[in-house]
């Protein structure tokens, strides 16, 4: 087992992209993430596969699409013989571990069965954590699925569960850390932020693509950027234990979310849209094979990490992985990749979308229900941005004559991408919202 690298996955969820010093955004909320991308690979523009919790959990484990896992909206648990992350490492000798929320079990409150939990070994977790803990009472459940209460708030409170894995065992261990953090607490119906933390935040950048729209960011963006400041505090101990222990330079770390926030500006609630405030995440990925400075401009998907991390520690990749590794990317071998990354959207609606460089195109089924039905045979359009004159995704050009061309190419591109997703080839319909 010499020479393989531990890995360490931190998790967080409904993260924006644009929170990120090393993305852009102007407050200095993550140091931390920001050094570490100094010395590893930004992938620039990575996006969600599938902008809700479970079923982003689901591609990311496995490196499947959420449909052709069977995970396609919340509260639909893992099928028992998927393959995990979790199982590829354990069979390569490695000590697997999660922490954190789960959301791949459907238990809610109750702890995840040992059969349930993607072949994780060591076990600290809870299959929706928002619905068993508060942001200062945090409850999760061991091995044995006895509960495990940790005073603090909830992002150190997970922390120091992993420092404790980290600092207990032995190598090569993979853990995945998995926050509930920047999520807002469900049952308040509101973000909350470590004690003292909005405040610092209290007159916050907003993005242009919120400040366009009403949604409820001016409320919440203080406690918003304070979770991400103290998820960056976190890694920092994280990092600073890595290198105490002298590990760090063979320790892969990945940072990434399940999906991004629109603060309700694109439906009713958080999420489940096309929108980059819906898909577009950080991925910073540092260690062996991940020397930096160095940033990837190519469109990659978070159905492609499993595969990429497999490749990584020297794992064979499954052939019936979907996801495609970016070690190419990384080695700055980009040709023949096909800069363009494909999303299925549930709960709120049937969609479907695929993302170019300069193109966004989305359609919908206005037959199904999101909750109900996993995919159709038949979609309507339903947005089209040229993104290199809107980044904002501000005005819709779907069914505009000009543009018919533009929509038939993407089209053709987005039923490609379903049919080797797993899907059937659909009807998609032409908008005619202009004439």
């Amino acid at each position: 087992m010499e020479g393989r690298p531990n890995v360490l996955v931190v998790f967080t969820d409904q993260q924006r992209w644009d929170t990120v010093g090393c993305y852009g955004n102007p407050m200095d909320l993550t140091p931390n993430l920001d050094r570490m991308a100094e010395r590893g690979v930004t992938f620039q523009h990575a996006f969600t596969c599938q902008p809700v919790c479970g079923p982003a959990r689901a591609s990311l484990q496995t490196g499947k699409y959420a449909t052709k896992v069977g995970v396609w909206k919340n509260h639909i648990p893992l099928p028992e013989g998927e393959r995990t992350l979790a199982h590829h490492f354990k069979e390569a000798g490695y000590r697997v571990g999660y922490i954190g929320k789960w959301h791949l079990a459907a238990t809610g409150e109750k702890p995840v069965p040992p059969e349930l939990r993607g072949g994780y070994d060591f076990w600290e977790a809870a299959d929706v954590l928002e619905f068993t803990s508060h942001p200062y009472d945090t409850v999760l459940y061991d091995v044995e699925g006895r509960e495990v209460r940790v005073s603090g708030y909830r992002v150190d409170a997970l922390t120091e569960r992993a420092i404790n894995f980290i600092r207990d065992g032995g190598e090569p261990f993979f853990l995945f850390l998995s926050y509930l953090e920047p999520h807002q607490q469900n049952d308040w119906n509101r973000f909350v932020a470590p004690e003292g933390y909005a405040e610092r935040y209290a007159n916050p950048y907003v993005p242009p693509d919120l400040k366009a729209f009403p949604g409820d960011w001016f409320q919440h963006l203080p406690d918003y950027y304070g979770m991400v400041a103290r998820i960056d505090e976190c890694l920092g101990k994280l990092t600073t234990t890595l290198e105490e222990l002298g590990i760090s330079e063979r320790t892969i770390v990945v940072f990434t979310s399940d999906h991004g926030c629109h603060f309700r500006t694109r439906n009713t609630e958080y999420k489940r849209s096309c929108h980059e405030s819906s898909i577009r995440i950080p991925l910073v990925i540092r260690g062996p094979g991940f020397e930096g400075p160095k940033v990837v401009r190519e469109l990659v998907s978070l159905v492609d990490v499993a595969p990429t991390l497999l490749e990584a520690a020297g794992i064979p990749v499954p052939p019936e992985v979907q996801g495609r590794s970016l070690m190419p990317l990384v080695r700055g071998e980009a040709d023949g990749w096909r800069n363009e990354v494909f999303v299925q959207i549930s709960e709120y609606l049937v969609g479907r979308a695929v993302r170019t460089p300069r193109w966004k195109y989305c359609v919908f089924a206005p037959e199904k229900e999101g909750g109900r039905d996993p995919s159709s045979r038949r979609y309507v359009e339903r947005h089209l941005y040229d993104l290199a004159s809107d980044p904002y995704e501000l005005v819709n050009l779907v069914g505009r004559r000009e543009y018919r061309e533009v929509a038939e190419e993407l089209r053709e591109r987005l039923k490609r991408l379903m049919v080797e997703a797993g899907e059937e080839e659909p009807e998609i319909v032409e908008a005619k919202y202009y004439p």
